[in-house]
């Protein structure tokens, strides 16, 4: 199992869009690796839950948390070498816990904890909730984004990540993004 959830080595630099339901995330990954001309990796749970409720009419359980972070490292570990110099990352499992830890009762894998803390990436990108929530099959807390917010952002803190807030309108975000990201290249 514990193989499943490491990460492989790359020399790539890697960045995370981190932060509550319907914040920009996706649409900022892809306009990231269009502008690099790199891959980005997914958001496994959302196809994973998708299909889910599709097939089930079901929303995530206790018991998909451990399969989506499986499917989120598979999914990130063969991106990572199709990869030029930098993997945008449309989640990780530190997101992956943050959700099972507000869904759940406070309670996350303990497998899942160990890697979601010993992972690395070079920078994350939490973004903020200044967007309007778009209702879709799996968003489910458009009431909660404060308190959700407040949740990722104290994980990057008490996990001492390295992060850039991201506010305001897609252009200034992906502004803000490239100018941190091209530091990153610059100084590699």
């Amino acid at each position: 199992m514990e193989e499943k959830l490491k990460q492989d080595p790359s020399n790539c630099i890697k960045v995370v869009l981190f932060g509550p339901e319907s914040t920009g995330k996706t649409t900022l990954s892809r306009q990231l690796a269009e502008h690099y001309n790199t891959v980005w990796v997914a958001e496994y749970a959302r196809d994973y839950l998708q299909d889910k409720w599709n097939k089930e009419a079901k929303i995530c359980e206790p018991k998909d948390i451990l399969p989506i972070a499986i499917g989120q490292m598979k999914l990130e570990n063969e991106l990572s070498k199709k990869a030029n110099s930098v993997l945008i990352c449309d989640t990780d499992l530190l997101e992956t816990k943050v959700y099972s830890e507000a869904y759940y009762r406070g309670t996350c894998d303990p497998i899942l904890d160990k890697f979601a803390k010993k992972n690395s990436y070079d920078l994350y990108f939490l973004t903020y909730i200044d967007i309007p929530w778009e209702a879709d099959d799996l968003r489910d807390k458009p009431d909660e984004r404060e308190r959700m917010f407040e949740a990722f952002e104290s994980a990057l803190i008490n996990h001492n990540k390295p992060y850039v807030l991201l506010k305001g309108n897609k252009k200034e975000r992906f502004d803000l993004a490239v100018q941190h990201i091209d530091q990153l290249i610059n100084n590699k």
